[in-house]
Parts: C-alpha cells; structure tokens; sequence
C-alpha cells in the first residue's frame, strides 16, 4: 500500500506516461492533418463527444466507489482479524492462566490468512510461528487458516477441560474464535467473487473511443494546442480507468494491494509481546509503499 503521497503521485504518473504519450501522438496527427492538409471532415461537433464525456464519468465514478468499497470491506475485514487476535491473548492469558502455545498459533494465523488470500507462500512464517503440536494438524489441509483455528479451537478445549475452565469462560473464546472465522469468510468472499467483467472492460474500452474521438471534437476550435488541452482531459479518463483497476483486488501483491505483512507483523509483535516472547521489529515503509 501507498502510503506516502508523493510516491503515490509519482506512481500514478509513472503507470500513466505510456498511455500519454499515445495520446499526444494522436492529437499531433489529428492536428497536423487538420491544419496541414485540410480534412475537413475531422472538424466534429463538440455535443456528442460531451454527452459520452459525462456518461463516461457518471459510469467510471460508480465502478470505482463499488471497487474503493471493496478494498475498505477488505481493509475493516482485517482490522476485525487484528482486534480479535489481541483479544484471544487477553482471555487466554487470564482464563486460560498463560499459554504462549496458543498465542505463538494464533500469530501463525495472519500469516496464514494472507498466503491464502493472496495466494502466497507463507509456509516459512506458519512453521516458525505454529508449535509443534499442530503442525500435523494442518498438513495436507487446503484451508490452512481454517485449519489453525480448528487446531487452536481443539487446544483451548483440552486446556479448559485441564484446569476446570467454567464452559461460560471457555464460550467467550469460542466466540472470539468464531468472529475471527467470520472475518475470514469475508475476505474469501472478496477475493473469489471479482467485480463484473463489464465494470472492467467497458469503462477501459469507451475510454479508448473517447481519447480518439476527442481531438477531433476539439481540433476546430484549439487549433494547434490541442494535443495540451486533448492529451490532459484524455489523460484524466486514463486515470480514472486504473484507479478502479487497481481498487478491485485488494488483495494483489502490488503498491495497491492491502498492506497484509505489515498487519501480520503488528499481530505478531502484539501477541509476542503480551506473554512476554521475543517480539520482532514492526515493517517500515520501503520507498513510501507498505508491504
């Protein structure tokens, strides 16, 4: 995730030359066979270039508030993770009377989660965190987060049975246990269910008709100028198209993506350190963009 703007500036115009320099190619072309050689049936009316113009806006402002919603879910979803985890630490370190076991397993979890949703390896992170007692509980298994809680699930169970926890006590657990599934199932959702292809494609396709056709509306009456003022309007619509690109997967390993680690990493260090283990540092931003 972008997290400095500046750098976010510079990527957007960094992702964005090519499609300008396309652009000002054209508007040259249209301008110089124009004003050179005099085709007249380039002088277009400005009416109908407008009316697409607006439709265009109206149609990419709602595919990129649907895919902005889609990446704050995701974002929220994750934050339920995060609270939940820290609450698991407090009730197992006061009901359960201690047990770094399971606050070590319920690290693995973030770690897991994001090698599912982002389709990652996170195996190096999951054995280094999950104890050795679950390790055979989850081999083999498709849905390794699911998995963990299951495990965790079963060793809360045996520790409450050990020290004669009250099944009230031991419920409210199971109930962090089951908001943190419920948390999961909400990002599986996002990522296996994408947005409508028509919300891809036709906003990238009208905007390409509209860059060609827009010179030639404004040819007429900019003369000369018009690859400056044709190329930045274009431009804004070639922007708009990749923010509501880069929105809809949240989960994509790239400077658009959820900062996923970094969330992982603060469980991680939050539970460490609240059964008093060896914590690592927190992430820092390499080149503004949190991984």
């Amino acid at each position: 995730m972008v997290v400095d703007r500046r750098i976010g500036l510079w990527i957007l115009l960094r992702e964005s030359v090519l499609s300008l320099v396309f652009l000002c190619a054209w508007d040259v072309v249209v301008v110089v066979m124009f004003q050179i050689f005099h085709q007249e049936w380039m002088e277009q009316p400005t009416l109908p270039i407008s009316l697409i113009g607006s439709a265009l806006v109206l149609f990419m402002s709602f595919r990129n508030n649907t895919a902005y919603n889609r990446w704050w879910e995701g974002r929220t979803l994750w934050g339920a993770v995060t609270n939940n985890s820290r609450s698991f630490a407090r009730q197992a370190g006061t009901i359960l009377r201690g047990c770094p076991d399971l606050a070590c397993a319920m690290a693995a979890y973030p770690y897991a989660l994001r090698g599912a949703l982002g389709r990652l390896d996170a195996t190096d992170d999951i054995m280094r965190l999950l104890p050795d007692s679950m390790k055979a509980g989850i081999a083999g298994k498709v849905n390794v987060p699911a998995a963990i809680l299951f495990e965790i699930g079963l060793r809360v169970d045996a520790e409450s049975r050990r020290l004669g926890i009250d099944g009230a006590l031991q419920g409210q657990i199971d109930r962090i246990l089951s908001d943190m599934s419920n948390a999961q199932g909400g990002l599986e959702r996002i990522r296996n269910t994408p947005l409508a292809i028509q919300f891809s494609v036709l906003p990238k396709v009208v905007a390409v008709v509209f860059c060609i056709i827009l010179p030639l509306s404004m040819v007429q009456t900019l003369g000369w100028i018009t690859p400056l003022g044709s190329s930045l309007v274009g431009l804004l619509f070639v922007a708009l198209d990749k923010i509501g690109n880069d929105l809809q997967d949240p989960f994509s390993a790239t400077p658009h993506g959820m900062p996923m680690l970094a969330i992982s990493r603060t469980i991680e260090i939050d539970l460490m350190q609240s059964c008093g283990l060896p914590a690592p540092p927190p992430l820092t931003p390499m080149r503004g963009i949190q991984a």
